[in-house]
C-alpha cells in the first residue's frame, strides 16, 4: 500500500523559492504533505503554556531535603523535575550552619552554567569555581567544579593528613559513576570522602540505585536514603512520521499503533538503505504546522548536523522579533568572536541551529541560550550531548536507534534513550512534550517501542588502576593500605553479591594489576623497593595527567624548553591531543627551533614508551601536527587562521587548547623542582588561554 501512495505522490511546489530551482540538485524537495490523524486532535489540542501557578515543592524533593540534612541521599528523578531544587536547598541549610559545600559536575560547561546560576541565586561574593582551565574565588563557602578537580583535594587531603573542608558533596549527573572513561573519579571520591561529610547524588538514570546506596552504607557506615521520582514533570507523547507525512501516535497500550505496525510489516529494507539526506526541511514543516516546536533533531554526526543547516530553501525565513534581535546582541556582546561564526547567518535567517562537541564552548553556549529563550525552530544534535546539556525542547526527533560508540554503531541503551526523552517538553511552558520518530535506514522501531518501558541499565564499577592514580595513593597509603581500599569498592562489592561463586575477586584483579603498575614505578625509580614514593615519585604524583609518565621523562630528560614559552606550550601538547584521528597539517618549512624541540621530546619518551609497551602498558602515538597546531596559536595568529590551516574542528581545537593548560598548569605546580621549567609553562598557558576558548 505504501509503494502505490508514493508513486501517486507529486512534489509540492513553492512559489520563488531557491530550493525549487536547485531541487535536482541538492535532491531535498519535500514529499511530505502534513497531516494528522484524527485521533490525534485530543493531543495535539494540549499543546500550550501551563497557567502559572506558585511553586510547591513535590513530595519526592521535601523528602530528599530532609534526608540530606541527616545523611547521604541518592535521588533519581527525571530531567527537569527539579533535582537542582534539592541541591540548592540543601547548600541554603548548610550556609545558614556556617558550612561549606562542593557541588561537582562531569563537564566544565556544566560547571560553569552552575557557577553562573548559583551566584545569581547565594551572591558572586559566596560562589566559586575550580576546573582546569578557570580558578575564582576559591575560599568561597561553595565551590563549583569537575569531579576530577574535587577527586584531586582529596588525593592532597590524605596526603597532608587533613580532613575536606567541606560538610556538603553533591556529585550530579551520578550515573557518570559507570562511565567507561570517567566512572573511576566518580568511585574514587565516594570511597575517599569522609564520612563526615554528606553525599547527595543526582540522576535521571540509575537503573540499580537501592544497589549503590548499599555499597556506600557497607563503605561509609551511614545510611544512605533512594528517593527515586518516576513521574515526568511534562509528559511524554511518542509519534510517529508516517512517509506520507502525517502524523500518527507511535503506541497503542503497550504496543506500536497498527499504523507503525502495518509500516513495518510493508516496510521495504531496500527503499529504505538509499544514500539521500533525510528530508528535515520536511519535517520541520510537519511539526511547525501542528505547532511541535521548538525541536531537537538527533542525528548520527557532527558531519550531519552542519549539513543539515544547508537543507533549508523551503523554509520561509522568520522575521526578527525585538526580543530576538536584543538576545543575540546581547550573547555576542558577551563572546565577540562569535559575530563571524559561518553558522550564524543561518541562525538568524532560518532560526536554525547546529550544536555538537566539534563546535566551540562559546557558540554552543549562545546556541543553548537562544534555544532557552524560544528563538529557535530547531537545533541539530549528536545524541552524545543529551547528557549534561541545557536545552530542553517541546519536540524531540529520532531518526535512528542506534548511537557510534567510539568504534561502532550499538543500538541505544535504555540510559541513552531517557536522556534523549528527557529533553522533550520544557517545565513552565508546556502541558506535554512529543518524541517524534522518523523510518530510516537506522530505525529500528521496535527497538524505540522497547525503550518506551524499560528502566535504565544498572551502573556496574569502571574502578580501574592508572599511573596517576597509582602515584597519588602511593602519597598517603601503604600498597596494604590500597588493597584494602579495593575490598572496599563498588567492583568488588557487586561481584561479591552478583558471582559470589567467581574464582577471581575483583579486589584481587584491582590488586593484581595496580601490583603490575607498581612494579614498573619501581623499576623506573619513582618507587623504592619498601613502596613508597621517591623524590621522583613525589613530584611526579602532581601531574594528574593521562601521562604523568611520559611528561615526567621529560622533566628528566631536561626535554622541555625553559627560555621560549610558544614551543613549550607546542611540545606539550604532544601529551594532551587525545582524539584518533591525526591533524592534516604538513609540518615542513617550521622554525628550526620548533623542529628540533620536538625530535628532543620523542628520544627522551620513545625509550620510555617501548618500556611500557614491553611490560603490556597501552602507549598511543603521539601527534606531531597537534604541537605544530599549538604553536600557531600561541604564536599569537587568529583562531581562524589556525583553523583553517589545520583542518581541525573548532570544538576538538578548543579541548586541545584547554587539555595543553590543564598539563603546563600542573608542570606549573612544580616551581620547586623545576622552576625555570614550570614558570615557562605558565607563560606558555597564559599565551594559550584566550579567546574564544574562554568566554568568561
Amino acid at each position: 500500500m505504501q509503494k502505490r501512495i508514493e508513486r501517486k505522490k507529486k512534489p509540492v511546489h513553492f512559489k520563488h523559492s531557491r530550493f525549487d530551482r536547485k531541487s535536482k540538485r541538492k535532491e531535498h524537495l519535500s514529499f511530505y504533505r502534513p497531516e494528522a490523524i484524527p485521533a490525534l486532535k485530543s493531543t495535539l489540542s494540549r499543546i500550550g503554556k501551563p497557567h502559572p501557578t506558585p511553586f510547591v515543592p513535590d513530595e519526592f524533593q521535601i523528602m530528599a531535603l530532609e534526608a540530606i540534612r541527616q545523611t547521604d541521599c541518592l535521588v533519581i528523578a527525571p530531567t527537569g523535575s527539579g533535582k537542582t531544587w534539592i541541591a540548592r536547598e540543601a547548600i541554603l541549610s548548610v550556609l545558614e550552619k556556617g558550612g561549606r559545600c562542593w557541588y561537582a559536575s562531569p563537564l566544565k560547561a556544566l560547571s560553569n552554567s552552575k557557577w553562573v546560576e548559583f551566584g545569581l541565586h547565594f551572591d558572586p561574593e559566596n560562589v566559586g569555581i575550580i576546573t582546569g582551565d578557570t580558578k575564582e574565588n576559591t575560599e568561597a563557602p561553595i565551590i563549583v567544579g569537575t569531579t576530577e578537580i574535587l577527586r584531586n583535594q582529596l588525593y592532597d587531603a590524605m596526603h597532608q593528613g587533613k580532613d575536606l573542608n567541606c560538610d556538603l558533596v553533591i556529585l550530579d549527573e551520578a550515573h557518570f559513576l559507570g562511565d567507561a572513561d570517567r566512572g573511576v573519579v566518580w568511585e574514587e571520591i565516594m570511597i575517599y570522602l569522609p564520612t563526615r561529610v554528606h553525599l547527595l547524588l543526582l540522576s535521571a538514570t540509575i537503573g540499580n540505585g537501592e544497589e549503590i546506596a548499599h555499597w556506600l552504607e557497607s563503605i561509609r557506615k551511614k545510611s544512605c536514603m533512594v528517593i527515586t521520582e518516576e513521574k515526568r514533570p511534562v509528559p511524554l507523547y511518542p509519534l510517529f512520521l508516517h512517509s506520507s507525512g502525517c502524523l500518527h501516535p507511535f503506541l497503542e497500550g503497550k504496543k506500536v499503533s497498527p499504523p507503525v505496525a502495518d509500516f513495518i510489516r510493508r516496510t521495504d529494507e531496500k527503499r529504505l538503505r538509499g544514500g539521500k539526506m533525510p528530508d528535515y526541511i520536511g519535517v520541520i514543516r510537519v511539526l511547525e504546522k501542528f505547532n511541535l516546536l521548538p525541536a531537537i533533531f538527533f542525528l548520527k554526526s557532527r558531519a550531519e548536523c552542519d549539513a543539515a543547516l544547508t537543507a533549508r530553501g523551503m523554509l520561509a525565513p522568520l522575521q526578527n522579533s525585538v526580543e530576538f534581535s536584543y538576545s543575540l546582541d546581547e550573547l555576542l556582546g558577551r563572546f565577540p568572536t562569535l559575530a563571524r561564526h559561518r553558522q550564524l547567518k543561518v541562525l538568524k535567517s532560518m532560526r536554525l541551529a547546529s550544536h555538537h562537541g566539534g563546535q566551540l564552548p562559546a557558540w554552543k553556549m549562545l546556541v543553548e541560550e537562544m534555544m532557552n529563550r524560544g528563538h529557535l525552530r530547531v537545533i541539530f544534535a549528536t545524541s552524545t550531548i543529551a547528557a549534561g546539556v541545557n536545552f530542553p525542547a517541546r519536540t524531540i526527533v529520532l531518526f535512528n536507534s542506534d548511537l557510534f560508540n567510539g568504534n561502532d554503531f550499538d543500538p541505544l541503551s535504555a540510559t541513552e534513550f531517557r536522556q534523549m526523552t528527557g529533553r522533550a517538553g520544557r517545565r513552565g511552558q508546556d502541558n506535554i512534550g512529543f518524541m517524534l520518530t522518523i523510518p530510516g535506514k537506522f530505525m529500528d522501531l521496535n527497538h524505540i517501542r522497547h525503550l518506551l518501558f524499560q528502566q535504565p541499565e544498572d551502573i556496574l564499577s569502571q574502578l580501574k588502576n592508572d599511573f596517576a592514580m597509582v602515584l597519588n595513593l602511593l602519597l598517603s597509603q601503604t600498597p596494604e593500605d590500597v588493597c584494602k581500599i579495593f575490598e572496599r569498592s563498588l567492583a568488588a562489592y557487586q561481584q561479591n553479591i552478583r558471582h559470589q561463586d567467581a574464582d577471581f575477586s575483583a579486589a584481587q584483579s584491582l590488586w593484581k594489576d595496580f601490583s603490575r603498575h607498581l612494579k614498573f614505578l619501581q623499576q623506573e625509580g619513582f618507587v623504592d623497593e619498601a613502596g613508597t614514593l621517591t623524590d621522583d615519585g613525589r613530584w611526579a604524583s602532581k601531574l594528574r595527567l593521562d601521562y604523568p609518565l611520559l611528561v615526567a621523562q621529560c622533566l628528566r630528560e631536561n626535554a622541555f624548553p625553559e627560555e621560549n614559552e610558544k614551543i613549550m606550550a607546542a611540545v606539550v601538547a604532544f601529551f594532551a591531543y587525545d582524539r584518533d584521528d591525526d591533524i592534516k597539517l604538513p609540518v615542513k618549512d617550521l622554525p628550526p627551533k620548533l623542529v628540533l624541540s620536538f625530535r628532543k621530546v620523542m628520544v627522551a619518551v620513545r625509550p620510555l614508551m617501548h618500556r611500557m609497551e614491553t611490560a603490556g602498558f597501552a602507549v598511543t602515538k603521539r601527534h606531531t601536527a597537534a604541537g605544530t597546531a599549538m604553536y600557531f596559536w600561541a604564536q599569537g595568529h587568529s583562531w581562524d587562521s589556525v583553523i583553517k590551516a589545520t583542518g581541525i574542528a573548532e570544538g576538538d581545537m578548543a579541548t586541545l587548547v584547554l587539555r595543553t593548560a590543564d598539563n603546563l598548569r600542573q608542570i606549573a605546580s612544580l616551581k620547586d623542582t623545576y622552576p625555570e621549567i614550570a614558570e615557562c609553562a605558565w607563560k606558555a598557558r597564559e599565551a594559550i588561554l584566550r579567546e574564544p576558548v574562554l568566554f568568561f
